[in-house]
C-alpha cells in the first residue's frame, strides 16, 4: 500500500476542493433548464434572462417591485370563521393552514396595500399560489371585498393579480359563495366609476375566472400564463376533440379576444403607470419624478368630501 497516493493525496484534495457554498445560491428555470444566480433573477423579478420564463413570485415580492420604492400599507381584512364546515381530509383543514401559513409566512393567500405606483395612488390585491394553491376562501372573498371598499373610499383604481387553482374546497359552498360576493365588490368600483384592472398569472383557473378575474375593465396577462375553467383534459373528454396548440394559454386568449394585452412582467408597472393614468384622467407620467419615499408609510386618509363607509 503506497500511504501517499492512497491516503495524503485524497486528504490534501478534500481539504483544498472543499467550498464554503450558501444555500439557495442557484435557482434552475423550469422551462430551459438554465442556471442562474439569485440575485440575477431576482433583479430581473424572477424572470428567466435565457428564455424570459417567468417563474412564480410572491405577493410581497411583486408588491416590492410594484410600489414606489417598495413602500406600501396592508390593507386589514376582516377575520372569516375558522374551519366552518370541520373538513377534514388525510389532515384537518386547521393543520393544512397552519403548513401553509409556515411555508409562505403570510396568514392567508391573498395580501391587499395601499400606496403608489410612478406618484399615481392604488389599491392592490394579490393572490399566492403557494398559499393551498390560492384557492379561493372566505379570506379571499374577504380581501377583495376590502380592497374594493378602500378603493371606493379613497376614490383610486383597483389592481388586482389573480393566481388560483379555484375554490377552496375544504370549505365548500362557502368557498364557492365568494364567486357573487366578489362579483358585487367590483360591481361597487363600477358604480364608482373607478378603475379594475386585473393581472392574470400563472395559473388562474377554476371559479376565480367565472367571477372577479374576468370582469376588469383592462385584462393584461403574464406571458404563457394558464388561464381558463376547466381543465384541458376535462373539456377534450367532453367535447371529444383534440384542443388547439396553446390552449387556455395567454397568447391564444389575446388573439381569441379575451384579453387586451400581454405583458412581459418587466415592463408590466411602467404599462399599468400609463393606463391607470389614462383612465382616471390624469396628466402622462414623468419620468424620474419621483419623490424620495417615506420611511414611516402610514394609511391614507379618505377625501374630504367623501364620506366614510
Amino acid at each position: 500500500m503506497n500511504w501517499i497516493t492512497n491516503y495524503v493525496r485524497p486528504r490534501i484534495n478534500s481539504i483544498f476542493s472543499r467550498r464554503e457554498v450558501p444555500e439557495n445560491l442557484w435557482t434552475k428555470c423550469d422551462e430551459c433548464g438554465t442556471m442562474l444566480f439569485h440575485r440575477e433573477i431576482s433583479d430581473n423579478l424572477f424572470v428567466c434572462s435565457n428564455c424570459s420564463h417567468h417563474m412564480a413570485i410572491t405577493p410581497r415580492e411583486r408588491f416590492d417591485a410594484l410600489f414606489d420604492g417598495g413602500i406600501y400599507v396592508d390593507v386589514p381584512v376582516p377575520d372569516p370563521v375558522a374551519d366552518p364546515l370541520h373538513f377534514r381530509d388525510q389532515k384537518k383543514y386547521p393543520d393544512r393552514m397552519k403548513a401553509a401559513q409556515k411555508k409562505t409566512g403570510e396568514k392567508e393567500a391573498m395580501l391587499v396595500g395601499e400606496g403608489e405606483i410612478g406618484r399615481t395612488p392604488i389599491v392592490a390585491a394579490a393572490q399566492d399560489f403557494g398559499f393551498m394553491g390560492g384557492s379561493m376562501s372566505m379570506f379571499v372573498g374577504n380581501a377583495i371585498i376590502a380592497a374594493a371598499e378602500r378603493a371606493v373610499e379613497l376614490n383610486r383604481p383597483l389592481v388586482l393579480f389573480s393566481a388560483a387553482g379555484g375554490a377552496r374546497m375544504q370549505e365548500g359552498i362557502l368557498g364557492l359563495m365568494q364567486m357573487p360576493r366578489t362579483t358585487i365588490a367590483v360591481q361597487m368600483l363600477k358604480e364608482a366609476g373607478l378603475p379594475y384592472i386585473v393581472v392574470l398569472t400563472h395559473p388562474t383557473t377554476g371559479g376565480v375566472t367565472a367571477s372577479y378575474a374576468m370582469l376588469g375593465d383592462v385584462q393584461i396577462a403574464e406571458p404563457n400564463a394558464l388561464i381558463g375553467f376547466a381543465g384541458a383534459r376535462v373539456i377534450e373528454q367532453t367535447i371529444r376533440e383534440k384542443l388547439p396548440e396553446g390552449f387556455q394559454r395567454a397568447e391564444y386568449l389575446l388573439e381569441h379576444g379575451m384579453l387586451d394585452r400581454v405583458t412581459d412582467r418587466r415592463h408590466l408597472r411602467d404599462e399599468l403607470v400609463t393606463i391607470i393614468r389614462m383612465l382616471m384622467g390624469m396628466t402622462p407620467p414623468v419620468q424620474g419624478d419621483l419623490p424620495a419615499p417615506e420611511d414611516t408609510p402610514q394609511l391614507a386618509e379618505a377625501p374630504a368630501d367623501k364620506p366614510k363607509k
